[in-house]
């Protein structure tokens, strides 16, 4: 026998059926569903059933020495079942083996299947309003990440703490945005009796990084001061939450996001 490859496929239903559904080849077919069209042609003429590991059994022995592909179907109520992906010919050498009516019956539909289905009118006008719709989605994507980029390019200046980024977004609370970051470890507070921001190592040189300049008040030690500073990408992923609704929002905020803002002026 020529040797055969085996492929797995998890999914309940891995048949194709010569143009049958979405993404399926028109020169294949599963040894399950070629036995799912030989017993309806069995019932319909008045003779018995045949068993799935049966029927597989015989594919294999009319095949003996012809190249074909298996898989493994996993069933959830019992073992996996093997099964043959056949092509036409295949199908067809097969179904020799059954009585003049069947045979006739299952040749038939093969035959059908293979036959490349005629779009009606409808099925033209369905597909043009789909490209149409697809159309439209991608450009007011487009429109809203040129949007977003717009006002990411106004917003975002080097050097600039969390702060006086946030200051640019419509809504936020700009007093709670500190706390929000050192709750998702970007920023941890370094006083135990006020607020005085270092940048957290989970967020340094990655979102932010530190400025820090040396501070000498009159009558006592110099020491030095750091602020926390937003990097390009630190102020894109704020943008980000910002415009998914995870900052901290003002109560009187109109629900309208810069970006928005921007385009109804425009």
């Amino acid at each position: 026998m020529h040797t055969t490859t085996s492929t797995i496929n998890t999914p309940a239903s891995v048949a194709t059926q010569f143009g049958i559904g979405e993404n399926v080849s028109r020169e294949k077919m599963s040894s399950f569903d070629l036995l799912d069209l030989v017993n309806a042609a069995r019932k319909e003429f008045g003779e018995s059933e045949v068993r799935r590991n049966d029927f597989t059994a015989r594919c294999r022995d009319e095949l003996d020495g012809e190249y074909y592909e298996t898989f493994v179907v996993r069933n959830q109520r019992g073992p996996a079942s093997e099964a043959l992906m056949l092509t036409r010919d295949h199908c067809l050498l097969i179904s020799m083996r059954e009585s003049k009516a069947v045979r006739r019956s299952v040749v038939s539909k093969i035959n059908a299947l293979s036959q490349p289905r005629e779009l009606s009118r409808m099925d033209l006008i369905q597909l043009a309003f789909e490209a149409e719709q697809q159309r439209l989605q991608l450009t007011i994507q487009v429109e809203a990440q040129a949007s977003k980029i717009h006002s990411m390019e106004n917003l975002f200046k080097e050097g600039m703490t969390h702060t006086q980024f946030c200051k640019g977004l419509n809504g936020v609370n700009v007093m709670q945005v500190g706390k929000f970051l050192e709750g998702r470890s970007w920023l941890y507070n370094e006083s135990k009796s006020g607020l005085r921001f270092r940048v957290a190592s989970y967020a340094r040189d990655k979102y932010m990084t530190e400025h820090q300049h040396e501070v000498t008040p009159h009558g006592r030690e110099p020491f030095v001061s750091f602020t926390p500073v937003l990097l390009k990408k630190g102020a894109v992923r704020l943008y980000d939450l910002y415009l998914a609704g995870e900052l901290p929002m003002k109560k009187t905020w109109d629900g309208l996001f810069t970006h928005d803002k921007a385009l109804r002026a425009a």
